[in-house]
């Protein structure tokens, strides 16, 4: 690994990483094994995937296939942001939902990566699956969240959700930038979440420069990969059946390079998976999650601003309306009061699994990478007693 690489990764294991504990605790509404939920294949439709999902009940072991869109997975994400039952909804750290795949063959390799990163990479959209198999166990395994009704209709019903597209006009997404703009800096009245704010902001710049740092470095494994394969097939042009002893000398050498360099192809290339596999989705999930916990913060000092503005219009009213404004800014008072409780638990969740997430991705890539790195040298040792008998021939 590079300079820049080692550093960055040092900043964040000296920070926390977070991953949901996957447990097998029945949740309320929920009796499915969280352990059992599985995004097993993707299989292209047009210019779309269809996952399937696979899942097991806790209390009679039986098992749910179902195939599900992306704009199914958009859905259930939808219904967990509008449950407007649920006190201090607003101050969940939701799992995030990997961004939508591009499959259309009109987009470059360039676009695709930069918009999915490491899970555009990968045979059959497998890097993919583990993604949103990863994003439903989280869903299931949050103690809110999967009491959701439209969670378990979404692992065990065979036919799809009924869905209404939900669509944002131009409008909307200029007068959200807008209010983001204008909010972003909102200085807070609690100095845990002030501080939590500033964390945040340095901590996601630098899981996304680790992110796409070691992106560049697995891209690069994989064009030494190719080129190595390359450099085999041209050697082994240089065989022929020449009758000159010296020829056929040079003919064998080529041979044994061509697959010494086809050894060293194979190598890279299974380097180059497990880091996608290991390291290079831990540091995918860590930066979508904190995206999320960003997005949660951003919604909790929108509510701050509005109670804000309440006391301003209790302070303001003339005496015949002071009486609604003071029970508007109460009802505001108390859901800003739950959001900032249920945040202040996310949080401390958030912070307490970052760490021994982070360290499990961490040595899973160190093992795989010296089970491979032994194998490769076993390899080569067996290639270099071959030359050395070539020589002494």
């Amino acid at each position: 690994m590079n300079q820049a690489v080692c550093k960055v990764v040092l900043e964040l294991t000296g920070s926390r990483w977070f991953q949901e504990e996957v447990t097998e605790v029945a949740r309320p509404g929920l009796d499915i094994s969280v352990s059992s939920i599985r995004v097993t294949e993707a299989v292209k439709n047009g210019d779309s995937l269809v996952f399937v999902v696979k899942s097991e009940e806790l209390s009679s072991s039986q098992g749910h296939h179902v195939e599900r869109t992306f704009e199914d997975f958009e859905w259930l994400q939808h219904c967990l942001y509008t449950q407007e039952e649920v006190p201090g909804l607003q101050g969940i750290i939701f799992p995030p939902l990997p961004a939508k795949p591009v499959t259309s063959q009109s987009n470059s390799q360039a676009k695709v990566l930069k918009q999915l990163g490491f899970l555009a990479m990968g045979e059959d959209w497998k890097t993919y699956c583990k993604a949103m198999q990863k994003y439903l166990q989280l869903v299931a395994a949050h103690s809110m969240l999967s009491k959701n009704k439209a969670l378990l209709a979404f692992l065990t019903d065979r036919e799809p959700p009924e869905r209404q597209r939900v669509r944002k006009g131009l409008f909307n997404r200029l007068s959200q930038a807008v209010e983001e703009k204008r909010k972003e800096n909102h200085k807070d009245i609690d100095d845990f979440f002030q501080n939590e704010r500033d964390d945040n902001l340095t901590i996601t710049g630098f899981t996304r420069a680790a992110t796409e740092k070691f992106l560049d470095m697995v891209l690069t494994e994989q064009k030494i990969a190719v080129a190595c394969g390359h450099f085999s097939a041209s050697l082994n042009l240089g065989v022929g059946q020449e009758e000159d002893p010296a020829l056929v000398a040079f003919s064998k050498i080529c041979l044994k390079l061509s697959e010494i360099f086809d050894t060293v192809k194979t190598n890279v290339e299974r380097i180059a998976e497990n880091d996608m596999n290991t390291l290079g989705l831990a540091l995918d999930l860590d930066l979508r999650y904190q995206e999320a916990e960003k997005e949660m913060l951003f919604q909790r000092t929108c509510k701050l601003v509005e109670l804000e503005n309440a006391n301003k219009n209790v302070e303001k009213a003339k005496p015949v309306k002071k009486t609604t404004m003071e029970e508007i800014k109460k009802a505001v008072e108390k859901e800003f009061d739950h959001i900032s409780a249920v945040a202040k638990t996310e949080i401390e969740r958030f912070h307490a699994m970052r760490v021994e997430a982070f360290q499990q991705s961490l040595t899973e890539w160190c093992e795989s990478q010296l089970t491979t790195t032994k194998e490769s040298a076993a390899l080569l040792a067996q290639h270099l007693a071959a030359f050395r008998q070539l020589a002494a021939e």
